[in-house]
Formats: C-alpha cells, sequence, structure tokens
C-alpha cells in the first residue's frame, strides 16, 4: 500500500500543478506558496475524506493545516481509525 504522504503529495500533483518545472516536496508551502487556493482546499478535503472514509471538522480544516504535506497527513492520521 502507498504510504499516506506519497498519496497526498501524487494528489497535489496531478491536480494542482500547473507548471511541470516546480517540483514539490512534503515540506513545499501549498497555500503560502499558491500552489493550493481556497477552492481546491476544499476538493483536497474532501478527497482525503473519501479516500480515508474520514469526516475533518470545518475548525480544524485550516489553511495553516493544508499548507505542507506533512501537515495534512499529520491532520488526516488524528482522524483514521487504526
Amino acid at each position: 500500500m502507498e504510504d499516506l504522504k506519497d498519496i497526498v503529495l501524487q494528489y497535489v500533483i496531478e491536480e494542482y500543478m500547473e507548471d511541470e518545472d516546480d517540483e514539490i516536496t512534503f515540506d513545499t508551502p501549498l497555500i503560502s506558496g499558491g500552489y493550493v487556493d481556497s477552492f481546491s482546499m476544499v476538493s483536497l478535503l474532501v478527497f482525503l475524506e473519501k479516500k480515508f472514509n474520514i469526516k475533518i471538522p470545518e475548525d480544524r480544516a485550516t489553511p495553516e493545516a493544508f499548507d505542507t504535506v506533512h501537515s495534512i497527513v499529520a491532520l488526516v492520521q488524528e482522524y483514521i481509525k487504526e
């Protein structure tokens, strides 16, 4: 099974990267770096909730929580039932 951070990174690359020359990593600022806007953040939230069968509360779905792949993974891990 793919690692959670790889799944998130791959989704971000496929959905939001317009310039193929840009390389992003697990620590690249996605929102503050301009790669993901507020509308895209909502679609990413929906993807995560469906993919991992979780519900992330609105108050936890903040730009800060979605700014890097690492922060997204940390958030998702809080809600995944092991």
